[in-house]
C-alpha cells in the first residue's frame, strides 16, 4: 500500500509547488492597467483623519515610486513627498496637530500614508517616477470640522435636508455608524456626514463611484462654487444611543489570582483599566486624549461612575461649556475646579481602555502664557469690554454734540 500511495503523494506535492509558483509570480500591477490619460479619484475625509493612498498602478520596469502633491491642477509649484529613496517612517503617535505636511507623511508599500490631515493638505496627490512620468492620481478633500452641525436622533433631530439650485444638487453623504462607544450601559454610536454635490458637466478626468457626483472641496469644482458650497453646507454629525453586551474574556494571570481571594472574602482593590496619575493647577485648563483612538472612532468618557454622554458634553451644543468633549474625540476642562477631581475613564470601539486620575491643586508659580486658554479668554473679555466701553463713550459724546449742535443753531 505504501509504494501504491507514494506516486500520488509526489503528484500532490507537486501540483501544491505549482500553485504556490503560480501566486509567487502574480504581478498586482498587471491587473489594473495605468490609464492612458491621468485620472483623478475623488477622496473626502474629516480634519485629523489619516488616511492612506495606494498608488494602484505603475510600469513593470519602475522599481520605487516618488509622490508629488499640488495644490491644483496645473500648478507650477509642486511638492515632492519623499527622500527618493522611501525610508520616511513616521509614527503616527507622535504627530502633532500644526505639524508640516512634510513631518506627517510615510511611504509604504508604494502608498503614501498622511497622517492627520488638514484643511491645507487638499488638493492633488500624484504617484510617478523621480523623472516626473506619473502614473496615478488622487482628487483629496479635506473638509473642516470647526462648523461642525450635530443632529441628535434620541430628540428627534434629523440632517440637514438637500439642497437644489437649478441643476445643481448639494447633499450629504454619512459614513457607516460606528461600534458602540460603551458595553453593559448605555452608549453613543455616530456617524460623520461629509458636502458632496451633482452637478452635469464636472470634468471628466475626476472621477467617483457616481457619476456627477464628487465632494465639495474637489478640484473639479470652480473656486467661487466650492467657497459656497463649503460654507453653506459644513460637516454633520449624526448621534444615536445604543446598548450592547460585554464580551467576557477569560481571566489569566495575575487577575484569576485576584478572583480566587476574592473568592475567599478578601478581595483586593484591582483598577479596571490601566490609570494614569495627573496633576493639574486650579483655574487652568486640561485636555486629555484617549489612547490609540482616532477621529472615526467610537471614544466615550466617564467621570467616575458619571456617564459623559455627548448629547449634553459635544463641543457646541452650549456656547458656556467649561466640559466638553471636541470632534477629535478629545476631553476639554477650560478652567479646572476643585470638583474636577477625579479618575477619568476612556473608551474605545466598546472597550474602557485607560483612567486619568485628575487631582487638582493650587500650589505653586505659574506664568501665564498666550498659548493657555484661560490666558486668550480673560485677555478676549478684556478687549470686548474694553471695544465696548469705547463705543458707550463716542455715542455719549455723539449725542451731547448733537444735543448742543440743535440747541445753539436752530435756525441752521
Amino acid at each position: 500500500m505504501g509504494l501504491v500511495h507514494t506516486p500520488l503523494l509526489l503528484l500532490w506535492s507537486w501540483g501544491s509547488l505549482q500553485a504556490f509558483e503560480l501566486v509567487e509570480k502574480e504581478n498586482v500591477f498587471q491587473k489594473v492597467p495605468c490609464p492612458a490619460f491621468l485620472m483623478f479619484d475623488n477622496a473626502a475625509y474629516l480634519t485629523d483623519m489619516s488616511f492612506e493612498l495606494p498608488c494602484h498602478c505603475k510600469p513593470e520596469g519602475v522599481a520605487a515610486v516618488v509622490w508629488y502633491y499640488q495644490e491644483q491642477l496645473g500648478s507650477h509649484h509642486t511638492r515632492v513627498l519623499t527622500d527618493f529613496d522611501g525610508r520616511v517612517v513616521v509614527d503616527s503617535g507622535q504627530v502633532r496637530v500644526g505639524s508640516s505636511m512634510l513631518a506627517r507623511f510615510s511611504i509604504r508599500m508604494f502608498s503614501l500614508l498622511v497622517f492627520r490631515a488638514q484643511p491645507e493638505d487638499s488638493g492633488l496627490y500624484l504617484c510617478g517616477t523621480r523623472y516626473g512620468d506619473y502614473f496615478y492620481g488622487y482628487d483629496v478633500d479635506i473638509q473642516s470640522s470647526k462648523k461642525m452641525v450635530a443632529a441628535f436622533i434620541d430628540l428627534g433631530q434629523k440632517p440637514a435636508v438637500d439642497e437644489e439650485h437649478g441643476n445643481l444638487h448639494i447633499f450629504t453623504t454619512f459614513w457607516e455608524w460606528t461600534h458602540c462607544d460603551r458595553c453593559g450601559v448605555r452608549g453613543e454610536q455616530w456617524r460623520i456626514g461629509l458636502c458632496y454635490l451633482n452637478k452635469p458637466g464636472l470634468p471628466p478626468r475626476f472621477r467617483n463611484s457616481v457619476p456627477d457626483m464628487i465632494s465639495c472641496g474637489s478640484q473639479a469644482v470652480p473656486r467661487k462654487l466650492r467657497n459656497m458650497a463649503g460654507k453653506h453646507r459644513p460637516p454633520e454629525l449624526m448621534i444615536r444611543s445604543c446598548m450592547v453586551p460585554c464580551k467576557k474574556k477569560s481571566q489569566v494571570g495575575l487577575m484569576a489570582i485576584y478572583t480566587f481571594v476574592s473568592k475567599l472574602g478578601s478581595k483586593p482593590w484591582v483598577p479596571k483599566v490601566p490609570i494614569q496619575l495627573h496633576q493639574q493647577k486650579l483655574g487652568h485648563g486640561l485636555i486629555i486624549s484617549c489612547p490609540g483612538a482616532r477621529p472615526e472612532h467610537a471614544v466615550a468618557w466617564d467621570k467616575d461612575q458619571l456617564r459623559l454622554y455627548r448629547t449634553s458634553f459635544l463641543k457646541g451644543v452650549n456656547r458656556s461649556m467649561r466640559i466638553f468633549i471636541d470632534h477629535g474625540n478629545q476631553f476639554h476642562i477650560r478652567f479646572t475646579q476643585l470638583n474636577d477631581r477625579g479618575i477619568y475613564y476612556c473608551w474605545r470601539e466598546g472597550e474602557m481602555v485607560a483612567g486619568f486620575r485628575v487631582a487638582v491643586t493650587s500650589r505653586g508659580r505659574y506664568y501665564a502664557s498666550l498659548s493657555d486658554p484661560e490666558t486668550r479668554y480673560a485677555l478676549q473679555a478684556a478687549l470686548v469690554g474694553y471695544v465696548f466701553l469705547t463705543v458707550v463713550f463716542i455715542l455719549i459724546h455723539l449725542c451731547r454734540c448733537c444735543c448742543y449742535f440743535f440747541t445753539c443753531c436752530p435756525d441752521i
